[in-house]
């Protein structure tokens, strides 16, 4: 029997134990990415914590120190409650909640847990991606909510988006909007780097807005479920949060080219098409909620914040240690 010679013996078992630490590493990193994560099976509330509990404009949101849903309200600023889910991000309206969690291992995977008014699950779904955005009709018969299919920042032009729709009215699940027929400055648009993302409806559960991302530039695009059409209505407006009359919609718009802080929330007038400014210079990158008629929060730099739609005030802090914030009620 011929013998290999020293070297190739040498480099066949290096390689050899290359594999294996390769695979060890690779099966601790899973082993390591599953401890550091809460069971999904186990994401429920605290008896008693429900929708209905606190007060009327209670601020509910995830807190960051725990993963697990929180409410503030309005009278104890500062003070907070945390007995909900686990959701890496959250959003309810009437009596519907929507839990998104970051399921543990590769390649990434989440789950989108349905919550009722009691934050128990009443539907699960697994689908491919990172959690990103989530978002609850006022109604709370609507929901739709966006993963990252590849990349993990808006910063970069190396991600696409993965955008859900689901009616609890019918049960009806759209698992991607992206091949929703798009028209585009008035022409159908056919394009394979259309991408979806930050869902946000009207009162009637039929017509939605989203941002719409072709060639390079991004759209907020105007959505009709039944008719199953969406159109383009201006240029550069990302994550779009519709208010509650229906009139104006808050927005991230880029402003710089610094990829470190591209963009500026504005409000948006949709009769004229007409955007200001908001009194926060700070680069935002979050789906902004509206808390009332005249306000908006979202999240930067680990809290929650606040500041007037009509542009004037100073930001305020809402919540420390903070993200996904929502006022059901």
């Amino acid at each position: 029997m011929t013998t290999a010679p020293a070297p190739n013996r040498r480099r066949l078992s290096a390689l050899v134990l290359g594999v294996l630490l390769l695979a060890g590493g690779a099966t601790a990193y899973t082993l390591h990415a599953a401890a550091g994560r809460p069971d999904p099976a186990a994401a429920t509330a605290d008896p008693g914590f429900t929708l209905d509990t606190g007060s009327p404009g209670a601020l509910w949101f995830r807190d960051t120190a725990t993963g697990r849903v929180a409410r503030q309200d309005p009278a104890a600023p500062g003070e907070r409650v945390a007995l909900g889910p686990r959701c890496d991000r959250f959003h309810a309206a009437a009596d519907t909640a929507l839990c998104l969690q970051l399921r543990p291992g590769v390649p990434a995977r989440s789950y989108v847990l349905v919550l009722d008014r009691r934050l128990r699950e009443v539907r699960r779904m697994s689908l491919p991606g990172i959690p990103d955005r989530a978002r609850v009709s006022a109604s709370g018969r609507v929901l739709a909510w966006t993963t990252f299919a590849s990349g993990d920042s808006y910063a970069t032009a190396a991600f696409s988006t993965r955008t859900s729709i689901l009616d609890l009215r019918t049960g009806y699940l759209v698992k991607s909007i992206e091949q929703i027929p798009l028209t585009l400055d008035g022409r159908r648009h056919h394009a394979p780097d259309v991408n979806f993302w930050g869902v946000t409806f009207a009162a009637d559960d039929n017509r939605f807005y989203a941002t719409a991302a072709t060639g390079g530039r991004t759209y907020l695009v105007e959505g009709d479920l039944g008719k199953w059409a969406a159109r383009t209505l201006k240029e550069n407006v990302e994550c779009p949060s519709l208010s509650p009359d229906g009139t104006r919609i808050a927005y991230k718009k880029k402003v710089s080219a610094d990829p470190r802080a591209p963009w500026r929330l504005h409000v948006l007038d949709l009769a004229t098409l007409r955007d200001h400014p908001l009194a926060d210079p700070r680069s935002v990158d979050d789906q902004a909620a509206w808390t009332g008629p005249d306000t908006v929060a979202y999240a930067y730099g680990g809290a929650v914040w606040t500041v007037r739609a009509d542009g004037t005030g100073t930001p305020r802090r809402l919540a420390a240690g903070a993200t996904s914030p929502a006022t059901p009620r």
